[in-house]
């Protein structure tokens, strides 16, 4: 069971990782940065993903009110279309997040709002060939019909904006699990960072190193492309940032 969760791990190639909630890593959200109903909607927001197991144990109803949330700081504070290409802009994606919460970005069966929902355009990105097969798990990792719970784990995503990379790491009963590659903006949706994994290693807890970056190769063979996933962000300022995967993830990270 434990080579499965490794190779599920380090296989998945895609941003939408399923991260933790950690509730005591939360930012205290910084008022004097956004409007005081924008500050306001962050803390209602990290209220209501608070005490779901990142997700995992959200109602429907909870869902639906975390999509709203999340919708209305998307439309009133859109992300600037330079954030990826401006050197100053990118600078607010580096370092390292915890994602607190992830579930699908449409709650089945809800019609609410329809036109103003978040919709993925050209979502295959062309010739890079990503998936964009839909998810629907909340609070795990799931990937090639099998599915590892996350809930209970310290997930990060860390940016390094500089060297234009970006990696996820997972803490795992055995060791830790990291994974990641190069980020490129899309010529598509300008918020959004194409990302090719080409880095996967198991380090032990022993020490024992395992290095599995062959398997992103394999995978760039088969698909004729080394762009595995991507990742749009949405909403960005010092404490949160939200974000939208190639396979439909919602996720919020502090």
């Amino acid at each position: 069971m434990r080579g499965a969760i490794i190779l599920l791990i380090l296989s998945q190639s895609t941003l939408s990782f399923q991260f933790p909630n950690l509730g005591g890593l939360f930012k205290p959200p910084s008022i004097l940065d956004k409007s005081p109903q924008v500050s306001s909607k962050k803390i209602e927001l990290l209220n209501a993903i608070s005490s779901t197991a990142n997700g995992k144990t959200a109602t429907l109803d909870q869902q639906r009110n975390v999509l709203g949330i999340v919708r209305e700081l998307e439309l009133e504070c859109p992300v600037s279309p330079t954030i990826l290409s401006d050197p100053t802009e990118i600078k607010a994606l580096d370092g390292t997040w915890f994602l607190q919460y992830t579930s699908p970005s449409k709650v089945e069966d809800d019609v609410s709002n329809a036109e103003n929902n978040w919709k993925a355009i050209e979502a295959s990105e062309g010739e890079a060939n990503i998936e964009t097969k839909q998810i629907k798990s909340k609070g795990s990792v799931s990937a090639a019909g099998l599915t590892v719970d996350t809930s209970n784990r310290v997930v990060k995503q860390v940016f390094n904006t500089d060297e234009s990379t970006v990696y996820n790491v997972v803490e795992l009963d055995f060791g830790v699990g990291r994974a990641g590659g190069t980020f490129r903006p899309s010529p598509n949706v300008l918020n959004r960072a194409i990302v090719a994994f080409d880095e996967a290693s198991i380090t032990f807890k022993n020490g024992f190193v395992l290095n599995l970056g062959w398997i992103f190769g394999i995978i760039g063979f088969i698909k004729n492309s080394r762009d595995n996933g991507w990742l749009e962000t949405t909403y960005v300022d010092k404490d949160i940032r939200i974000g939208r995967g190639n396979k439909g993830t919602l996720f919020v990270l502090t």
